[in-house]
């Protein structure tokens, strides 16, 4: 499975939720997670989408890092078996 297909099944089941899965761009920012998950009710979260068994990169580690300093929830999410309880935690948090 490559890492495309993830992400896809991660927009659609955030569509059937009642939200919206936009990919994140940064410019000048590297290492950004790849997609924003934004669910009904405020609820949010950034989302790396990796294939699986793949790892983030040092740079990608650092991001999340930054944001879950900030505040933010962030999700390394390699294998559609992850997205139904990623999406669970972020409705329930």
């Amino acid at each position: 499975m490559r890492e495309k297909e993830v992400e896809q099944k991660l927009v659609k089941a955030v569509k059937n939720c009642g939200g919206i899965c936009p990919k994140f761009v940064s410019p000048g920012f590297d290492g950004m997670p790849d997609r924003i998950i934004l669910l009904p009710d405020g609820k949010f979260a950034f989302a790396e989408l990796k294939a699986p068994g793949e790892k983030p990169r040092p740079l990608q580690l650092a991001r999340h890092r930054l944001l879950r300093k900030l505040g933010f929830k962030v999700y390394v999410i390699d294998g559609l078996q992850q997205i139904g309880g990623v999406i669970d935690e972020i409705r329930t948090t």
